[in-house]
């Protein structure tokens, strides 16, 4: 059986994984088939186009690998739910949108099994707190 030899973290554009960096320079030294990756990956992501989505990729001794992937960053899910390109360059100055509470439980729903909470209620204070950092307000 195959061990672990590496383990690869990379937030790629949903099928738009190209062998260019930050794929390439990133597996290239781990020997994996970048070739390979890519393929995988846009097929596995065709549905999310234009969403970034996190792997992680597990490197073997005999140069497989397997990947597995993780919902779009909170901040992406939150900026898609407003229809915005960015969060404000100063937060605590300007606001950029208003995020509802229905919004944060949709988010929260999407979002559940990659944070690091117990409740949906403490999943909630983490987008609302994501929310804030980014200048959105809500409510």
């Amino acid at each position: 059986m195959a061990t672990v030899v590496k383990k690869i973290k990379l937030q790629i554009q949903g099928g738009a994984a190209t062998s260019a960096p930050p794929v390439g320079t990133a597996l290239g030294p781990a020997g994996v088939n970048i070739g390979q990756f890519v393929s995988q990956f846009n097929e596995a992501t065709k549905d999310k186009k234009g969403m970034v989505i996190p792997i992680e990729l597990s490197v073997y001794d005999d140069r497989s690998f397997t990947f597995i992937m993780k919902n779009p960053p909170a901040s992406r899910l939150i900026l898609k739910a407003l229809g915005l390109e960015k969060g404000a360059n100063k937060p605590r100055e300007q606001k950029v949108g208003t995020l509802t509470k229905a919004q944060v439980a949709e988010i929260v729903k999407e979002k559940m099994p990659d944070l690091n909470a117990s409740s949906p209620e403490a999943a909630a204070k983490i987008i609302e707190g994501t929310a804030r950092s980014m200048g959105i307000d809500v409510k």
